[in-house]
């Protein structure tokens, strides 16, 4: 489990196609603290830990993961954000991000807001529970957020200075492909309404 709050973005540094499956290899601060078969969010994504070399460390994303985010779009130099699985003896902040996207969204607006910076994004949701509500939390590539004017197709987000220089935000532009994953919670309540509806 995640929490949305992300330690770096890191730099791509290869990529490799391994039949339908994409090796990712990346290079972060805190390399020398991984460990082989360890969980970690990329761009909200959870991907394990496979190979360490120095400064850099390797992920591989499956053909499911590839078609349902924004990973099979990176090239060398993009930076991603990552995030360590969240620790049971530390704060929780954020709120509780399985790693899971639901689908991926597009940037329609990007607004600059006397030092903050307001993001628009669109998504086609794919079931009842694909839907933010206002004040609501979300996770964007990664990134724990609350979601303000909440629409059926369409929500933004503010961002702080911090959170845009450490996260990839910073090179969001219109067009940019994100990973959504909606709040846990929200999902759960949904499933459950629909399920009593049909009886």
């Amino acid at each position: 489990m995640f929490s949305g709050i992300i330690e770096e973005a890191a730099t791509v540094v290869k990529l490799k196609q391994e039949q339908k499956n994409l090796h990712i290899t990346m290079q972060c601060s805190f390399t020398g603290e991984l460990k082989i078969d360890q969980s970690i969010s990329h761009n909200g994504v959870c991907l394990t830990v496979v190979h360490i070399e120095d400064d850099t460390y390797t992920v591989t994303a499956i053909k499911e993961t590839l078609q349902k985010s924004n990973l099979g779009q990176l090239q060398v130099g993009d930076k991603v954000n990552l995030e360590r699985s969240t620790r049971l003896d530390s704060r929780l902040d954020g709120h509780m991000v399985q790693g899971h996207v639901d689908l991926t969204a597009t940037c329609t607006e990007v607004r600059e807001a006397e030092g903050s910076w307001y993001y628009t994004f669109a998504y086609e949701p794919r079931g009842e529970e694909h839907i933010t509500v206002e004040k609501g939390s979300v996770s964007v590539n990664g990134v724990s957020l609350t979601v303000v004017n909440s629409q059926d197709l369409t929500f933004q987000v503010a961002i702080i200075p911090f959170t845009y220089e450490v996260t990839n935000f910073h090179r969001f532009r219109v067009g940019t492909v994100v990973n959504i994953e909606f709040d846990i919670i929200g999902k759960y309540i949904a499933r459950i309404l629909k399920a009593q509806l049909k009886k």
